[in-house]
């Protein structure tokens, strides 16, 4: 077997180790993901505040 044809079949199994059965979908998460995304949006909402009463709150310093 030659460099050449060793380095060949070396280039070959690269990119067929790149090569998956299963390609994962454009733009879509993993379940671990998608359990941190929600525990996130949990944490937002439970720090939210309501846009009226700070309204209020910014009319009466006044």
């Amino acid at each position: 077997m030659g460099v050449r044809s060793a380095a060949s079949l070396w280039a070959a199994a690269l990119l067929l180790a790149g090569c998956s059965a299963e390609p994962e979908p454009a733009g879509g998460v993993t379940a671990d993901e998608a359990r941190q995304l929600n525990e996130a949006a949990a944490m937002l909402d439970a720090n939210s505040m309501d846009a009226n009463a700070l309204a209020a709150n910014a009319s009466d310093t006044r």
